[in-house]
């Protein structure tokens, strides 16, 4: 991360020039909208889904949803300029974080779910955690991504949590070999 030192009169204050991810928090089903709004103004998105198959009476489709409901996850040199920009678009509530200045996602959660969602495994949303056995798999087309593991109903899964959002996904994690952290 690269920083500068800014004077203003008497006060000397840290400014941060490098681009963080950063969580924003939409009006409920406006994620694809608020993403490509984004995307219009030149700001960097990231908008994970998931395909879900869905019935009606005559019909079966594949439907895409956001896997984290109400989020989309911007890549911005945190400003004033560009936080306004930001909450000005239409469909967008604020960015995540104490007083509206956002609270960075470190960028191994979000190249988690990115290395996740690219090997079209079946995910789902999991329930936050926060506690229980971290680790990380250690060969595969996963090696490297760190997690929470944990068995339910006789199946390893690995949780994978993006703390700022508190939300999680969940991952099968059968055949891989896994190490403690």
């Amino acid at each position: 991360m690269i920083s500068e030192l800014s004077l203003h009169g008497s006060e000397q204050t840290l400014v941060n020039t490098t681009a963080n991810w950063y969580a924003v928090q939409t009006r409920s089903r406006h994620e694809k909208v608020v993403a490509h709004r984004l995307e219009e103004q030149g700001i960097s998105t990231f908008l994970p889904t998931f395909r879900e198959e869905r019935r009606w009476s005559d019909r079966r489709k594949i439907v895409e949803f956001p896997l984290f409901s109400c989020y989309v996850f911007v890549n911005f040199i945190p400003n004033a300029q560009q936080r306004l920009r930001i909450c000005q678009t239409d469909g967008v509530f604020q960015i995540v974080g104490i007083r509206g200045e956002g609270t960075p996602i470190p960028e191994t959660q979000i190249e988690a779910v990115r290395t996740l969602l690219a090997q079209d495994l079946p995910c789902r949303v999991y329930p936050f955690l926060k506690i229980g056995q971290r680790v990380r798999i250690k060969s595969g087309a996963l090696a490297g991504i760190e997690g929470v593991l944990t068995g339910r109903s006789g199946e390893r899964m690995l949780v994978i949590s993006l703390d700022v959002i508190q939300r999680s996904m969940a991952v099968r994690i059968e055949g891989y070999d896994v190490e403690a952290i």
